[in-house]
């Protein structure tokens, strides 16, 4: 009952922001979870909201930009450029 009520907390939390804003929020979310199950403690729980955050956020801002795509190339870097003809 606990976990279904801060979940709805949050989904009610993030429902007034920008793609960029929910983004964020939902990478540091998920970066903190995974982080503090991959480690064990609560630094590696920050260090995974930070990443996540992070990340989200790029992709969020990604969505707000029309014609723009998100891409990753061969060696993990992230950049944004248009996207393909008729995408």
């Amino acid at each position: 009952m606990k976990k279904a009520l801060v979940l709805m907390l949050v989904g009610l939390s993030v429902a007034g922001c920008s793609q960029t804003e929910r983004g964020a929020g939902i990478g540091a979310a998920s970066g903190a979870i995974i982080g503090g199950i991959a480690t064990g403690n609560v630094r590696g729980a920050a260090v995974g909201a930070a990443i996540g955050g992070v990340a989200g956020a790029v992709i969020g801002n990604v969505s707000e930009q029309p014609g723009q795509c998100y891409y990753r190339d061969r060696y993990g870097n992230r950049y944004i450029d248009a996207c393909p003809r008729n995408y």
